[in-house]
C-alpha cells in the first residue's frame, strides 16, 4: 500500500499488528532434566532479529525458558508498550524510545543499559552494477534514476531517523527526500532492496551482512548521523525470570553472537 504524505514518499508495510513475530524455541531441558513453562515476552528493534534469534535460542537450551519475541520500530514498540502490551524486555535502536518509556515510567531504570552499536549503509541489489556510491549531489542522483531509496520512517523507525540526520549533515537530504520510500521498519527496507524494487536502501551494517541478495555501495561517517545505540532495559511488567535473559544477553556466549552478526558491543 503506498501514502503521500507532502512531497515524501511513504511506503507502508503492515505486518501482523505493527510487529513481525518470531515463533518462541521450543522448551529445552533446564539443568537437572526438568522443563519449565516459563515464558519471557521480548519486544526488540527489527535489525535485531537474526542475532536474537540466535542468543534466544541458546538462552532457551541453557535455561529452558522459552522467549516469545515481536519484532517492529522501535517507536512503534515502545507505543504499543505504554498501550499496555505485556512485554518484558525492550530492545530498541535508539535511546529516545527507550527515553519515551522511561518517561512515562514503564521501565526499571537501575536495569537500563546501553548493549549494541552499529553503523550505517547505504545497499543496492546484488545483481546492481553500482559498485560505489559517492556521497555528492551527482553521483547520488544518478544512483537513484527513476527508483526510491528505501529506509525506515524517520517519524517512528531509529534508522530512518539516522538516515535523515545523516543525509542532511552530508547536504545531500534535498536531493534524496522526492526519491525516499520509508517503511515501518528497517527490515522491510531491506526486502525491497533484496528483492529489486528499490534501486537503493539506508539500512544498518547488520541488515546488510544478513541478506546475500544485497551489498553495501557507501558507508556513512559515524560523525553525520548521532550514535547509533541499543539499549536494553527490564519493563516494570517484569517478574524474576527477564533478569536472567538481561544478565545472558550481557554474557561472553549472547557477545560472541552478536559480534559475529557485525554488531559493536558497548557493554
Amino acid at each position: 500500500m503506498f501514502k503521500f504524505f507532502g512531497i515524501g514518499f511513504v511506503l507502508t508495510l503492515v505486518l501482523g499488528a505493527g510487529a513481525v513475530r518470531a515463533e518462541a524455541p521450543v522448551a529445552a531441558p533446564a539443568p537437572g532434566g526438568q522443563v519449565t513453562a516459563s515464558t519471557i515476552t521480548v519486544f526488540a528493534a527489527a535489525s535485531l532479529k537474526n542475532a536474537l534469534e540466535r542468543a534466544a535460542a541458546a538462552f532457551t537450551a541453557k535455561t529452558g525458558i522459552e522467549l516469545k519475541i515481536s519484532y517492529a520500530g522501535s517507536m512503534a514498540l515502545a507505543k504499543q508498550i505504554e498501550s499496555g502490551a505485556p512485554a518484558e524486555v525492550f530492545i530498541a535502536a535508539d535511546e529516545a524510545s527507550m527515553d519515551h518509556l522511561a518517561g512515562k515510567g514503564l521501565i526499571k531504570a537501575d536495569t537500563r543499559a546501553n548493549l549494541l552499536g552499529n553503523a550505517l549503509v547505504v545497499v543496492a541489489p546484488k545483481s546492481s552494477k553500482l559498485e560505489k556510491l559517492a556521497f555528492t549531489k551527482e553521483a547520488l542522483s544518478a544512483a537513484i534514476g527513476a527508483g526510491k531509496i528505501a529506509t525506515g520512517d524517520p517519524a517512528s523507525v531509529p534508522a530512518g531517523k539516522y538516515a535523515k540526520a545523516a543525509l542532511e549533515k552530508l547536504d545531500l537530504w534535498t536531493t534524496a527526500q522526492p526519491n525516499l520510500a520509508f517503511t515501518d521498519n528497517v527490515r522491510s527496507a531491506l526486502m525491497f532492496v533484496s528483492r529489486e524494487e528499490a534501486p537503493l536502501g539506508i539500512v544498518y551494517f547488520t541488515d546488510a551482512k544478513s541478506d546475500p541478495k544485497v551489498k553495501i555501495v557507501a558507508t556513512f561517517p559515524a560523525s553525520s548521523h548521532p550514535p547509533i545505540v541499543y539499549p536494553i532495559a527490564l519493563t516494570t511488567a517484569a517478574g524474576e525470570a527477564p533478569a536472567k535473559l538481561l544478565a545472558f544477553l550481557k554474557s561472553k556466549a549472547a557477545k560472541s553472537v552478536f559480534v559475529e552478526q557485525g554488531f559493536t558491543l558497548l557493554h
